[in-house]
């Protein structure tokens, strides 16, 4: 148990209100305190460390400066927002982060009204904030909107067409951009301070208004193209001509941990500043916890951790992860066939493809956080006749559905869609949990459906994956561990279209998509017993279905539960169409269909979140006792 840090300040502060009473001259004081704060209370729950460490005096400044909830703060993807927690009413339960029933690791509004906006995937914020702006304009309500958005979320398309519609509204919208990578400018010390001063200060912008006056009186192209070319040159000097052409007024880069540098900013943006601004900060990730610090990588998402070693205690697995299951069969593919090659959105670890990359690094392609992109790019890949497999969580998916629809599916090409994180993830809760990529891609014409049901099933689908060349595919499987099984050396191509029996019954059956198979097998050993004989089936694919593997169960059986770790509208939806259709329903046979309810589940350990969706072996069971109208195992011995 660690012991918990000194913070003197901080006790003082219990909402951002507290924080005008504290000198400015104390604030780097109270940026340590808060530090240690969230360090600690990280290495008790996990959860994204790095990343909030790099806004501890950017976060400080703001709710300083500007008064909040009144005056908008929204912050892209939200893992950097557990010092903004802290700071508004909420440290008394930050050490719950990511439990069930405790605090979000993202941005929620239903949590705090300091969290005008839910924010968990990227590059939202500009256009959260740019709606947020002109509403407060059309009510006549003065307020500033601050945005803060990372450079990384700056790769997605979202984020530069919020910008040039923000600069065409000229609405008064202040986007930060926390640049902690360098990956654009890096700060140059006591100038780049001083001219971000003077061009946020009231002298240089009343200058520039009274000039933006005079050009007016030349006519509205004239005043555009002299306003434009001021700003140009100015850009020169200060950079970030880029974003003054989408209409932005652009100040920095500035030091994001320097509080000297970044209130007069924020100060003089808050009093002076009529229109869009962007203010250019440079952070670094983990910054004032060594371990992270060296290692951001390993660090932006942690385990529970040692706050002296930095070490993280991760549990010994049992079984290898889905995800390194599948990273080592593509890589078993790509070397029999160099057509194929691997596509991510920002993601190479967390799709394994950091281990793909490494061996074939040509062939291997990080598109950044651009979903759209990726599908079409993987599109064009396939056009011209390689294997593209566009590795993409199933909740990120969905932002590039409309590609996935008319770039890939329209036209009949080939891309591979191995969809990591399907179904629920724990501590990520809604925003990651994948729900609906079978109802989403299933109903798409030509489209071949699959899900993994094990480790082994896995490889056979990235087999199966590389082998098909006749349209569009995905398969499926979850985040964490397998379940044991035996895995060969490289899959087998399975025949489309066609599940398998992976025990014989006789009353009962349970057909089976995904990897709730294991629970099916440990219901049917109860039934079993209780004089119920049950066949369990692996349906193995929701498009095409197996029309002789579900007449037969229907057939054969009294009674057919089908179970999936999906949304209505997937694979069981599916099933009850062909029943119906094929006239299976007509003699009795009971169906009942195990989704997941019709809800946004919120963070929990994945066991809970199974049985309150019910779907684990406890629910299975139900279900075929409710079918068969007796109250359950007793009932039947007797």
């Amino acid at each position: 148990m660690s012991q918990r840090p000194d913070t003197p300040l901080l006790d003082r502060v219990s909402t951002p209100a507290d924080l005008k009473s504290i000198d400015d001259r104390h604030l780097p004081d109270l940026a340590a305190e808060l530090r240690a704060e969230m360090i600690d209370a990280v290495s008790q729950t996990g959860g994204h460390l790095g990343a909030g460490l790099g806004v501890v005096e950017l976060t400080i400044a703001i709710h300083k400066v500007f008064n909040t909830p009144h005056d908008r703060l929204i912050f892209d993807v939200g893992h950097q927002c557990y010092p903004h927690k802290i700071l508004t009413g909420r440290r008394d339960r930050i050490r719950t982060l990511r439990q069930e029933d405790g605090l979000s690791g993202f941005t929620k509004r239903d949590e705090s009204e300091y969290d005008p906006f839910g924010a968990a995937h990227s590059s939202t914020s500009i256009s959260a904030g740019l709606g947020m702006a002109v509403a407060s304009e059309l009510q006549d309500v003065k307020r500033n909107v601050i945005s803060v958005i990372g450079d990384g979320a700056m790769s997605a398309g979202m984020a530069y067409e919020a910008l040039n519609n923000a600069g065409a509204l000229d609405a008064r919208l202040i986007v930060i951009l926390n640049d902690n990578d360098m990956s654009i400018a890096p700060p140059t010390g006591a100038m780049s301070a001083y001219l971000a001063r003077m061009a946020s200060g009231r002298t240089y912008m009343g200058f520039r208004d009274v000039g933006k006056k005079l050009t007016a009186y030349l006519g509205k192209q004239m005043d555009r193209a002299i306003t434009r070319a001021v700003e140009h040159a100015r850009g020169y000097v200060t950079g970030g001509t880029l974003f003054e052409e989408l209409g932005f007024y652009h100040i920095g880069p500035i030091d994001g941990h320097n509080l000297e540098h970044l209130l007069p900013v924020l100060r003089n943006v808050r009093d002076h500043a009529d229109g869009p601004v962007l203010i250019h900060v440079v952070t670094q990730k983990g910054k004032g916890y060594a371990p992270a610090e060296q290692a951001a990588d390993k660090y932006h998402g942690v385990a529970k951790f040692d706050v002296i070693t930095g070490t993280q205690a991760k549990a010994k697995p049992n079984a290898p992860s889905y995800t390194n299951v599948f990273a080592e069969a593509l890589i078993a593919e790509a070397r029999e066939d160099e057509r194929v090659v691997a596509v991510t959105a920002a993601m190479p670890s967390g799709t394994g493809l950091d281990t793909f990359g490494a061996e074939f690094p040509a062939r291997t392609f990080d598109v950044g956080i651009a979903e759209q992109h990726a599908v079409t790019f993987a599109a064009g890949l396939a056009s011209e006749g390689l294997k593209p497999f566009a590795t993409i969580y199933s909740t990120f998916l969905q932002r590039g559905y409309d590609q996935v629809v008319h770039d890939v599916a329209i036209q009949k090409l080939p891309v591979r869609f191995p969809i990591d994180r399907a179904g629920y993830v724990g501590a990520d809760g809604a925003t990651h949990a994948g729900a609906f990529d079978v109802a989403y891609l299933a109903c798409l014409p030509g489209f071949v459906v699959m899900a993994a049901a094990d480790e082994a099933e896995l490889k056979h689908m990235v087999r199966t994956a590389a082998a098909y060349d006749e349209g569009p595919l995905s398969f499926r499987y979850p985040r964490g561990e397998g379940v044991g099984v035996d895995r060969p050396e490289r899959g087998d191509v399975l025949e489309i279209g066609k599940g398998r029996i992976v025990k014989q019954g006789g009353k009962v059956a349970l057909l089976s998509f995904g990897t709730r198979l294991a629970e099916c097998l440990a219901a049917a050993e109860e039934l079993d017993a209780a004089g119920l004989p049950t066949t369990v089936a692996d349906a193995r694919f929701a498009k095409p279905l197996d029309a002789t593997l579900i007449r037969q169960l229907a057939t054969h059986h009294e009674v057919l539960i089908t179970i999936e770790e999906g949304s209505v509208g997937g694979f069981g939806s599916h099933v009850l169409h062909f029943l119906t259709s094929e006239g299976l329903l007509d003699h009795g046979l009971k169906v009942r269909p195990l989704a997941m309810p019709d809800i946004f589940m919120d963070q929990a350990k994945p066991e809970k979140m199974y049985a309150k969706a019910g779907l684990d072996r406890t629910a299975i069971l139900s279900a075929v006792f409710a079918a068969l109208g007796v109250g359950g195992a007793d009932s039947i011995r007797a």
